[in-house]
């Protein structure tokens, strides 16, 4: 650690293109998942609770609950990209959705920033 209790990142670039590289490669952005909607290789999957499913999402997503994902695998295809997606940038139900897709052999990514991001900073359309 350094003087600033973080991690003294000068002797660390290694490390960051690693990270970096795998966060780019396992997340996808606004602009770039609003040109995947109609690419029938990706399933696009909201992990939010039904009822905020209901009241709006991404065109073309399918809800399931992070808490009933483990339940709705014969739902969600193996030879898709899965894009998984909650709230905000802060929310992780999308994130530990995604750890579970991964552990189980299914390709997915991450939305950044979440249907908040998606809405109010693009203004990209949803649906209900």
């Amino acid at each position: 650690m350094g003087n600033n209790g973080f991690i003294d990142i000068t002797k660390q670039t290694e490390r960051a293109r690693l990270y970096f590289e795998d966060k780019l490669a396992f997340t996808v952005g606004p602009v770039e998942l609003k040109g995947m909607l109609e690419d029938p290789t990706v399933q696009i999957i909201d992990v939010r609770k039904k009822e905020d499913y209901d009241k709006g999402h991404i065109p073309m997503a399918i809800s399931i609950p992070k808490k009933d994902l483990e339940n709705n695998l014969n739902k969600i295809s193996k030879d898709k990209i899965n894009v998984v997606y909650c709230y905000t940038q802060q929310c992780h139900l999308a994130a530990k959705a995604a750890v579970i897709l991964a552990e189980k052999g299914y390709p997915v990514m991450e939305l950044e920033g979440g249907i908040d991001v998606w809405k109010n900073q693009y203004q990209f359309e949803i649906v209900s």
